[in-house]
């Protein structure tokens, strides 16, 4: 009998839910099992994904931002997710910022997009809406990547930048995906979409991003 794996991770193949790459136990939303009590022991929200750290007592944790930072704090001795809060506490706290801004900026307004560009009514305010302020995050995105001396390679981090997964792993789902919610082309974004075609290049990227569903690509 094969050892368990130390991680067991319930997702489904949304933006949030393609952020963390593990073992990975599928489960259907559109069933709404999320809503089941067997899962709301684990997130009272029921939402995905949801991290069991079999190695920690079984340790739980939600929220795709609170599992990122979880799985560094616990796991990455080397630091290939980012930086040391202590060693370096002005990279970490600019890998912070990035972070709030793809959850709290870039997340909610792409996943309304989204929404209203799928449910039978169209309300043609709630789309201009969303569309034109995901598209000025973007930009805002456009202008980091390309500001400086020259462009640079990742959002954070000195000269044209390092590559902090915690970083890659926040925005690429949404990018990647952003067809979905509405936005047909990231040409209008050149720094951008070079920026997502770098993330999407390492080998790391094909596991998270594929989970039950073909590439886009």
């Amino acid at each position: 009998m094969s050892k368990p794996k130390p991680f067991l991770l319930y997702t489904f193949w949304t933006n949030n839910g393609t952020k963390i790459s593990t073992t990975s136990e599928s489960i259907d939303i559109s069933k709404n099992v999320q809503k089941e009590p067997w899962f709301l022991k684990m997130n009272p929200n029921g939402q995905i994904p949801v991290l069991v750290d079999r190695s920690r007592n079984d340790h739980v944790v939600s929220e795709s931002g609170a599992i990122l930072l979880y799985l560094q704090q616990h796991y990455d001795t080397d630091n290939k997710f980012g930086w040391d809060a202590k060693a370096n506490p002005d990279e970490y706290i600019e890998v912070l910022q990035w972070i709030f801004f793809a959850y709290w900026g870039i997340g909610p307004m792409q996943n309304q997009l989204q929404h209203f560009n799928t449910v039978p009514e169209k309300i043609p305010y709630a789309i201009d809406r969303y569309l034109n302020e995901t598209k000025r995050l973007y930009g805002v995105l456009e202008i980091r990547l390309g500001s400086g001396e020259g462009e640079r390679d990742w959002l954070v981090g000195p000269g044209p930048g390092c590559i902090p997964s915690l970083i890659s792993m926040s925005y690429r789902g949404k990018v990647y995906y952003s067809a979905y919610a509405g936005i047909e082309s990231l040409d209008e974004w050149p720094n951008l979409k070079k920026w997502l075609e770098r993330a999407c290049a390492r080998p790391s990227s094909a596991a998270g991003l594929h989970i039950g569903l073909p590439s886009l690509t």
